[in-house]
């Protein structure tokens, strides 16, 4: 199991926020994610799902997503959380999901009471989450084929009956992977605001001890 992990720009310490890469796999896109990331002063881990594979199509990322085994990247995210937990020296950590890593994300969030604070990019999981003690944001494309309206406003009620706070954040005549520079669907000036959303966000809810 690989992770990457860079330095936060200052030794002090650091609120750690786990990374989970969309279906391309840990791309130099979501290593860069996590640079900046760390140069907000957060230490910052992100583990490979798919070994070092990565994607650069559909068809190749709809191959790779059908090799993971649901239980084995669970546990490897699980292993992943302990670690940063370690590192950064708590027992509450943020995390930020993209699409399928939100998926596996929300889920982490819905067992593990140590996520604080969770972002979501184009990617929802239904559930309970009773028993889940983390505040919620999600940036949402319209349209989007991969993530229905009604699954979005399922989740919702199902948040609020939970009484986890939740921000959701809708941008209009986006597609999916709109917050991606290296995607067709790229939209500079909504990436910047979701951006600028997420980092007020994580800094809001974590705590560095």
């Amino acid at each position: 199991m690989s992770n990457y992990c860079p330095q936060p720009s200052h030794p002090a310490p650091a609120a750690g926020v786990l990374v989970l890469h969309a279906w391309w796999g840990l791309t130099p896109f979501f290593r860069s994610f996590c640079d900046r990331l760390a140069a907000e002063d957060f230490r910052v881990l992100a583990p490979d799902l798919y070994n070092g594979a990565t994607a650069s199509t559909i068809p190749q990322a709809e191959k790779l997503r059908s090799t993971l085994k649901r239980q084995q990247v669970l546990a490897q995210i699980q292993v992943s959380a302990a670690e940063l937990r370690a590192l950064a020296g708590s027992e509450q950590i943020g995390l930020v999901g993209f699409s399928l890593g939100a998926y596996y994300g929300m889920w982490l969030a819905d067992i593990d009471p140590s996520i604080a604070a969770l972002v979501a990019f184009y990617g929802i999981r239904q559930g309970e989450y009773t028993a889940c003690r983390a505040a919620f944001q999600f940036h949402l494309a319209h349209p989007d084929p991969y993530v229905s309206d009604s699954g979005g406003k399922s989740l919702e009620k199902s948040l609020k009956a939970a009484a986890r706070p939740a921000e959701f954040f809708h941008y209009p005549d986006t597609g999916h992977w709109f917050f991606e520079s290296d995607q067709p669907a790229y939209h500079p000036a909504f990436a910047q605001a979701a951006w600028t959303r997420a980092v007020y966000f994580l800094k809001r809810n974590l705590t560095v001890k």
